[in-house]
């Protein structure tokens, strides 16, 4: 695993612009995953969420705080694995710094008492970041008929 700093802006701009993730929590021995939005704000080395105070999530990382984050663009095929450790908290001041539209589809405002904050601090991710899905496809099959393993893209691990 290296810390190359263009690996890493490249995880962050991945992330960023992918925008969405699945969330992944353990429940005793089963892993449980869930699409979220996520706020990514590199100087922080943070991924914020908003979540809601009823949600099973919140007591699986109460109990379990590491977790696991995947971003996918399969159109782009674009790819970023995260591991972290995530926190909940109440904080009022993020929850409205994060408020956007989206977040209207389950909750009225900024102010619902059920809004939560999951704060996400990775430690390591590995990113694939391929050219494109027909650049890609036409590169495997070129390999599928040759003895050359294809060349589709970058991939890497960063230490966060």
């Amino acid at each position: 695993m290296t810390s190359d700093k263009n690996d890493l802006d490249r995880v962050w701009k991945l992330m960023d612009k992918i925008g969405f993730c699945m969330l992944a929590t353990r429940e005793g021995e089963d892993i449980r995953s869930r699409p979220m939005a996520a706020h990514t704000v590199r100087e922080e080395n943070t991924i914020y969420f908003l979540t809601d105070a009823d949600s099973h999530k919140d007591d699986e990382i109460e109990a379990e705080p590491n977790v696991a984050l995947a971003f996918a663009d399969s159109r782009g095929q674009k790819y970023v694995s995260v591991s972290g450790v995530a926190e909940v908290s109440n904080d009022r001041a993020k929850i409205k710094e994060l408020w956007s539209t989206p977040a209207k589809a389950w909750w009225d405002s900024a102010d619902d008492p059920s809004i939560r904050v999951l704060k996400v601090t990775p430690k390591d991710a590995q990113f694939w970041d391929s050219p494109g899905t027909v650049v890609s496809y036409v590169k495997m099959l070129a390999a599928a008929v040759s003895d050359i393993r294809p060349d589709i893209g970058d991939t890497g691990k960063v230490r966060m």
